[in-house]
């Protein structure tokens, strides 16, 4: 697992380079903050490189907030690291910044030749909501304006770029507008927003979505509290299908996921099948802040993503 003894973990996401490691990017925080609840407005974007999803060797942060005054100048969140046709590493993320007191959220874009040492791309964001379908920021509504984790990936037909995004629709019920948001790119650089790749259905949100192919059947993950999933719901994790990965997705749909343990997982194909990596948050009735082992799953129609048979322990970082 990984474990940082002065920072709490929690948010992550995982790239392969040409070498066969493992690169995590997650979202880090001191714990000289004491309260776990305050780790929000601190985070910067950690990095660390494992052989075996397991033993992990840390590595310089991959960004940190920007000076001010800037869009992101407050933290950096969760976001997904893809390479491009000209062999350059791309770090999708999302900003907030001071200037609305962290609570519109944007997404910005950090390149790099390494996979080390990252430069953002431009002093602005990258994308922003478009109130054509997207709800913007209305306290009276939200919290917050919701346009944040970025899951990018090539279009299977090579037609450019899709990314998912945590949205909410701009109709319906206040406490009911998740969706799945959506912009495509040509190139990585240039982005339209598009209108969502689903319908609200009772979520406030649905955080950290990514999306699969597993056991040849496409799947999105994504994650909610108790206070934002429908009904008397205490679920957190979930998954829907489609007929490919570009959706529509079905939320109203969608099923549960038994890993009561973790948050904001992701799903990493390896050498032994699909795995589900996510952190901890509580244990005894504490804030945890670590990211877990993998958690080996397949795909069963009647049941969904289920666990199997842990990985073999074996190799470092």
């Amino acid at each position: 697992m990984l474990r940082l003894p002065d920072h709490w973990v929690w948010d992550s996401w995982y790239a392969q380079d040409d070498d066969g490691r493992w690169h995590a990017f997650f979202l880090r925080a001191s714990r000289a903050l004491l309260d776990p609840d305050r780790r929000h407005r601190r985070a910067t974007i950690g990095h660390a490189v494992s052989t075996d999803l397991r033993e992990w060797r840390l590595l310089p942060d991959a960004l940190v907030p920007a000076d001010s005054p800037g869009w992101d100048d407050l933290a950096t969140w969760t976001g997904s690291t893809v390479r491009g046709p000209d062999q350059r590493w791309y770090l999708f993320y999302t900003g907030v910044g001071r200037a609305e007191d962290g609570l519109v959220q944007r997404i910005g874009l950090a390149v790099s030749d390494d996979m080390v040492t990252w430069h953002r791309h431009g002093d602005t964001p990258l994308i922003e909501a478009d109130p054509t379908w997207y709800e913007l920021l209305d306290l009276d509504a939200w919290y917050e304006q919701a346009w944040r984790d970025p899951w990018v990936f090539a279009d299977p037909d090579g037609d450019g770029w899709h990314m998912l995004i945590t949205a909410r629709g701009n109709q319906g019920p206040a406490a009911e507008r998740g969706v799945v948001g959506h912009a495509t790119s040509p190139d990585l650089l240039n982005w339209t927003v598009q209108p969502p790749l689903s319908t609200p259905a009772g979520f406030g949100h649905l955080e950290v979505p990514q999306v699969a192919v597993v056991d040849g059947q496409p799947l999105l993950l994504f994650c909610t509290n108790p206070a934002t999933a429908p009904g008397d719901s205490q679920e957190r994790l979930w998954m829907a299908t489609a007929p490919t990965v570009r959706g529509p997705w079905d939320i109203a749909a969608a099923r549960p996921i038994a890993q009561p343990h973790l948050y904001a997982p992701r799903l990493v194909s390896t050498e032994d099948g699909w795995a589900l990596l996510g952190f901890v948050e509580h244990g005894d009735g504490t804030f945890v802040g670590e990211i877990s082992d993998p958690v080996p799953v397949r795909y069963e129609p009647d049941a969904g993503l289920v666990a199997r048979e842990p990985l073999p322990a074996t190799g470092g970082a």
